[in-house]
């Protein structure tokens, strides 16, 4: 068998249905053994390597098992590394191909810049930003490598693997049943007795707990678990940014995410906690603030994390770390039916705050986002770009039953929503809904074309407001308003996406400044455009100013309320859980 047929197989196997890729010289024979096998598994073509490492992500986020990607030596391996970084930060399984030059072209320890055509050392390059990369450079240990890089890639806290493989070590011929296999290494028990315990203390010692959910948990494919544990302990909960889409802003028990551009309820509620439990956050500093002692001041912090690594960055100095795979976490919670008894008055305080903080932060973009995901049908799929787009959805859409939102979290990178919402969909086979900024659409614009190539069922929505809003706001606030590349009069312009719709033969829409998303009426079962003009300038309210504790955001509430909620206590809370709704203080 020849080796390339060999890594189709194991990858079909595995239950990869489809990859992502652009052609090129050293992966010829890669290419050639997914055309063979097309019954097993479908290979894909993009119009970029980073879109094809983006759509490998967006598989990997909704599938829950790796994205697949692979590029030729040269520009086409590198041209993987911003999507190899965005799997590596948020915790993405994924495996990237690389093809390389012949053994006896590779320059080896010679002092030349290079040998072969378009060789390059992919695998120092990416060694920082990927769990497991090796060249391999014999057929022999290619069975022993694809088992290594799946076992990484899926192991503790997940994250992309590469294997950068030379093209006459493709086409080399094997004997599987000769092949030398890897043994995965054993994990140390964890003393789930011990930790439980320890846990158990501190939450019947809580007068006023909070749970914070964060990525990790979608990561580790435990929603429902965590659902049923809210459902059964009435917590109050909060998230992180990237995790808002967990419990849904409908249940009652949830309110918000928090960090820089959070809800205010949330992050007030995180401020009066004395107990703030973390599943599966970072805690960076976009959730905690520059300041740490500001963050949950008055709050004991629990964070249980399977990355070890994680932990080594401590929040509070007497906080309790617990490496711990969540499921497993979960699972032991359920088996020991552990349900505390949250304080009624905490929960009044969670309730009142949220009361007299609802519609704070209301503007047009959040109302368009807001009222436009009531138009979605169940079980859709979602993803956004990075930007204002990204922060307006995470603040305002509204998810249904099934609905699940998809982000470039950590890397933060611009060109995401399109290229993830191919992989997302290929792996759900749901309608997806790209969420775009008018910078981030263009840098992964021709994806549009795999789009209507493939009639995929993805509504890509245009939110323009004719800037690089995020910047400019920046721009605003610290250099004098200064547009400089950020607006038409600094340089930035923007296409007529009207036309570049009729360009890729997309249906296309508008709404225009004066237009009401609530009456129309659209279809999502095949591929189009919809545009949102948005009058500049736009902002992302409200807004955390550097140094500031997280509950006091931009634009600053009137200073009465602001004092009322920090002083309200669990004794004068009872007033108001009599009726009496003015000012406690």
């Amino acid at each position: 068998m020849k080796v390339s047929d060999y890594i189709v197989d194991f990858l079909a196997d595995k239950g990869v249905t489809d990859v992502f890729g652009y052609p090129g010289g050293m992966v010829t024979h890669l290419m050639e053994s997914f055309s063979e096998k097309q019954e097993k598994i479908h290979a894909h073509v993009n119009y970029h390597e980073q879109a094809a490492a983006f759509a490998a992500c967006g598989y990997a986020q909704a599938m829950g098992k790796p994205g697949v990607a692979y590029a030729t030596s040269g520009p086409g391996a590198t041209n993987l590394i911003t999507g190899i970084a965005n799997a590596y930060f948020d915790s993405i399984s994924t495996i990237f191909f690389t093809g390389q030059v012949n053994t006896f072209e590779a320059k080896g320890e010679l002092e030349v810049r290079q040998q072969g055509f378009q060789e390059m050392d992919i695998i120092s390059m990416v060694r920082g930003i990927t769990k497991y990369c090796v060249y391999v450079e014999s057929g022999e240990n290619i069975r022993y490598e694809l088992e290594k890089a799946w076992h990484y890639a899926n192991e503790g806290r997940r994250g992309p693997v590469l294997l950068d493989i030379p093209l006459n070590v493709q086409q080399e011929e094997v004997d599987p049943e000769k092949l030398k296999s890897y043994e995965e290494e054993l994990l140390e028990d964890i003393n789930l007795e011990e930790i439980m315990a320890q846990f158990l203390s501190m939450l019947q010692n809580a007068e006023r707990p909070v749970l914070l959910i964060g990525a990790g948990v979608k990561n580790a494919q435990t929603e429902t678990m965590i659902r049923e544990l809210v459902e059964s302990w009435k917590i109050p909960v909060v998230s992180s940014m990237l995790a808002f889409d967990v419990i849904g802003r409908n249940n009652p028990n949830y309110y918000g995410f928090i960090g820089a551009y959070g809800d205010r309820t949330a992050n007030f509620i995180v401020a009066k906690s004395d107990l703030i439990i973390s599943l599966g956050s970072r805690l960076d500093i976009r959730q905690v603030g520059a300041k740490l002692e500001n963050f949950g001041a008055d709050a004991k912090l629990v964070r249980i994390d399977v990355d070890g690594g994680e932990l080594t960055r401590k929040i509070k100095e007497d906080e309790i770390d617990i490496q711990c795979d969540i499921n497993t976490f979960l699972k032991k919670i359920k088996e020991d039916n552990l349900i505390p008894q949250i304080s009624k008055s905490w929960i009044s305080i969670c309730k009142v705050i949220q009361d007299k903080l609802s519609g704070q932060d209301e503007r047009r973009p959040n109302e368009q986002i807001r009222v436009f995901s009531s138009h979605l049908p169940d079980n859709i799929m979602i993803t956004t770009d990075v930007g204002q787009n990204q922060v307006w959805v995470a603040q305002s859409f509204v998810c249904k039953e099934g609905q699940k939102v998809f982000f470039s979290g950590g890397h933060g990178a611009m060109g995401y929503s399109l290229p993830a919402a191919i992989g997302v969909y290929y792996s759900s086979h749901m309608p997806v809904v790209s969420f775009n900024g008018d910078g981030g659409i263009q840098m992964n614009i021709q994806e549009l074309q795999f789009v209507a190539r493939e009639r995929l069922p993805i509504t890509i929505v245009i939110l323009n407001n004719q800037a690089l809003g995020m910047i400019r706001h920046f721009q605003e606030m610290y250099f004098c308003s200064n547009y400089y590349q950020t607006m038409d009069e600094g340089g930035y312009t923007v296409p007529d996406f009207g036309k570049i719709a009729l360009a890729y033969g997309l249906d296309y829409y508008l709404i225009d400044e004066n237009d009401n998303i609530e009456g129309h009426t659209w279809r999502f079962d095949k591929p189009q455009i919809i545009e949102i003009s948005l009058k500049n300038p736009t902002y992302v309210f409200p807004k955390l100013e550097y140094g500031r504790p997280n509950q006091d955001q931009e634009p600053l509430i009137d200073r009465k309320l602001y004092n009322e909620l920090m002083e309200l206590d669990m004794k004068n809370i009872e007033k108001i859980a009599r009726g009496d709704r003015k000012s406690v203080v």
